[in-house]
Parts: structure tokens; C-alpha cells; sequence
């Protein structure tokens, strides 16, 4: 009883702990084939990484067309000059200038948002919500009369859904945008006179079937752009993060623990590292062959994450090293896990052909990755306490104290 109580506290915390490390998008699978419509329909399904690697190339594509967007609105002025009266040409020119500055506002935004995912997508919602402000405010300033000699901004609707297909917008997003802009076009009509009319629904229709080409074309984009980047983050054998991968995440953890320093009365949240190595693996390769220790490879993967959080990063750092994030956890906690995992890997069942059992067990490093030193520091730091552990009989656990813990 005693021992229960005196744990409570700590438990407590680290149940705080988990529910303020855990985003709301991870996940752990990311690969997508062409009938796999849940990982392009929303965000939901999309790992931390995917959505800084998404925003990236989202964002080149913000900064393209926003500046094609806001070199051609000028241009327009010239056609506005010779279809209308002078005394409207004022109202659509005040538009027009606001149009314009709307688009710098959005390029500045874009440009300096490199790693700021909302302000990133709340840019490429406002490149195309801008150009149909504009219309909308043209559709309801001008006299009806005057809205049939409008030359080009009946096009609006359809150029903003075909940039849709430049975009990898999820298919909820594109929908969503699409009807929009369909609603934008049933009211011109409505303004026009041309509702429920042949050449209104024949409008309609033809952006209708050109909202479906861009929901293709945002799922088969989205669907590449998953491929691609689990190709380049994620080792081939174990499906794993690879190092580079690892590094880079390292940095992102780094980015959320300063971002959420102090909230719920914790202060600094704590992660640490875990250096994992298989003991004596290359005898599993001479005694049983490279396909059985890759298999062995494939189960201790397995493990792995089976005996970590869905929020923790699992990553193969090569060979038969692997690192272990794990997020939101001090040292003390992390020591824990470590014994745990050990237990897990000599009490496992590891086979190989036949089902031949193959005993295994594996050495840890522990350490604590402060918010501001190099991530390369962390795992140095980590490789040398597994290495010790090895010197020291393997099949054991062994903390090194940061810098600043020491």
C-alpha cells in the first residue's frame, strides 16, 4: 500500500505528461495505394513529419501561383477600362486594389511561414478565397445590367477550381472549396438571369465535372507525395524511420518542447532517448543466414513499437541499432521503458526458418535530449552509455546523465 502511494504521484504526472505529448495527427501507417482513400480524405491519418513535409510543398505552391495571381490582376483593369462605364470602372478598380493587396499579404505570410503549418495553410485557403471575394463584391456593388457586360469574371469560378488540381489539398478540403465556388456560380447566375437556364446548367455541369478532375488530381497527388515521402524517411526493411529521418524529427521534438514549455504547470516537458542494439547479431547472420537475421531484424522492429506509445518515434539507426523517442518522458520514466523493452526482447519468441526459435537480447542506452543542444549531442551521448552496457556483460540498461543533469 505504501508503494502504491508513493507512485500515484508520479504516475499522475505521467499520465499529464501523455496527454500533452500526444498530437491529434499521429499515426503510424502512411502508406497509401490507389484505393486507399482514408489518408487522402483528411489530414487525420498524416504523422507529425508528413504535415511539416506537406506544408513545405504546399507552400511553394502558395508562392507560385500567388505571385501569377497578383501579376495578372492589374492586367485586368485594362479590360475593365473598356466594357464598362467610368462611374463603375471606380468601383471594380477599388476592388481590384484590394484583391491585390490581399495577394501580397498572402505571399508575405507563405514566405515567412517555413514551419509554421497553420499560417502556411490558412494562406493557400486565402488564395483562393480572395479572388472570389473579389467577384462576389463585383456581383453585389454593380447594377444587374451591368453585371452582363462583365468581360472574364464569369471564369473565376472555373480558374479557382482548376487550381484546386495544383494544390494537394485533401479530398475534404477540395470538396469543401469546390462547393464554394459552385455556389459562387449558381449566384452570378441568379444576378445574371441566367439560373436554371440551358447556359446555366450547361455552366454548372462543366464545373462540376472539372470539381471531379481536381479531386482526382489531389488524390493521385497526395496519394505520390505519401509515397515519395515514405520512400525517403522510412527504411525499406523494417518500415521504420531511417536516420535521416530521425534526425530531422529530432529537431521537430526539440521545436515542440520549447512551443510548449510551461503549459499545464509542468515547466520544460521532458523526452529522452533509448539506443537499442541486438547483443551479438552478427552470430544470428553466421549461424542461421542473412534472411533470418533480417527476419530477426523485422520482429525486433515489431517489438519495439508494440512496447512504445503510438506518440513516441521508433527508428532503425542502422544495422541493428535503433533509437527510441520518447516524448514527454524524464529519464527516471525513460530507465523504465528501457527495462521493460529488455525483459520483452529475452522473454520474446524469436524464429527463424521452420519456426526454429532464435534467443535474443538486446542492450540499452538511456538518456535525457535537452531542448537546446545539437540532437547529435543526445545521441552521441546515448551511443556511449549502450556501449558501456555492452562492456559491461550486454543485456542490460544503462543511463548517461546530460550536461546539464551532471
Amino acid at each position: 500500500m505504501l508503494v502504491s502511494k508513493s507512485r500515484e504521484p508520479r504516475e499522475y504526472q505521467n499520465r499529464r505528461l501523455d496527454a500533452l505529448a500526444e498530437p491529434p495527427e499521429v499515426g503510424h501507417d502512411l502508406f497509401v495505394g490507389l484505393s486507399a482513400l482514408h489518408d487522402t480524405l483528411s489530414s487525420n491519418h498524416h504523422s507529425r513529419d508528413f504535415a511539416f513535409a506537406h506544408a513545405r510543398y504546399l507552400r511553394s505552391r502558395v508562392l507560385a501561383l500567388g505571385l501569377i495571381f497578383a501579376m495578372l490582376s492589374p492586367l485586368w483593369i485594362v479590360v475593365d477600362s473598356l466594357v464598362l462605364p467610368s462611374e463603375l470602372l471606380w468601383y471594380t478598380l477599388a476592388g481590384r486594389v484590394g484583391l491585390l493587396l490581399g495577394l501580397v499579404g498572402v505571399l508575405a505570410v507563405a514566405y515567412l511561414s517555413r514551419d509554421r503549418i497553420r499560417r502556411i495553410r490558412f494562406s493557400a485557403g486565402m488564395l483562393l478565397a480572395l479572388p472570389a471575394g473579389f467577384y462576389l463584391f463585383v456581383l453585389i456593388i454593380l447594377p444587374a445590367d451591368q453585371v452582363r457586360s462583365l468581360a472574364g469574371y464569369g471564369f473565376i469560378p472555373f480558374l479557382l477550381v482548376a487550381a484546386l488540381s495544383v494544390f494537394p489539398f485533401t479530398l475534404l478540403e477540395s470538396f469543401v472549396a469546390g462547393l464554394a465556388m459552385l455556389g459562387l456560380l449558381a449566384f452570378s447566375q441568379v444576378i445574371e438571369g441566367s439560373w436554371l437556364t440551358g447556359r446555366g446548367l450547361e455552366s454548372l455541369w462543366l464545373l462540376a465535372s472539372l470539381l471531379i478532375v481536381s479531386l482526382a488530381a489531389n488524390h493521385f497527388q497526395l496519394s505520390l507525395l505519401l509515397r515519395l515521402y515514405r520512400q525517403a524517411t522510412h527504411d525499406a526493411l523494417t518500415g521504420l524511420f531511417n536516420r535521416g529521418a530521425l534526425e530531422v524529427h529530432l529537431e521537430k521534438v526539440q521545436a515542440w518542447q520549447r512551443d510548449t514549455e510551461g503549459q499545464d504547470s509542468l515547466g520544460s516537458v521532458p523526452c529522452s532517448l533509448l539506443m537499442v542494439d541486438l547483443d551479438h547479431f552478427k552470430r544470428i547472420n553466421d549461424s542461421y543466414g542473412h534472411s533470418v537475421g533480417d527476419s530477426v531484424l523485422c520482429q525486433f522492429a515489431e517489438l519495439l513499437v508494440r512496447q512504445t506509445r503510438r506518440h513516441d518515434c521508433v527508428a532503425r539507426y542502422g544495422g541493428e541499432e535503433f533509437v527510441i523517442i520518447l516524448v514527454g518522458s524524464g529519464q527516471a520514466r525513460a530507465i523504465e521503458v528501457a527495462e521493460r523493452i529488455r525483459d520483452a526482447v529475452e522473454k520474446a519468441h524469436f524464429t527463424g526458418r521452420d519456426d526454429q526459435s532464435i534467443p535474443v537480447t538486446a542492450s540499452i542506452g538511456v538518456t535525457r535530449l535537452q531542448q537546446d543542444e545539437p540532437p547529435q549531442e543526445a545521441l552521441k551521448r546515448a551511443d556511449e552509455a549502450l556501449y558501456q552496457a555492452k562492456r559491461e556483460g550486454r543485456n542490460q540498461v544503462v543511463a548517461a546523465l546530460a550536461s546539464m543533469d551532471a
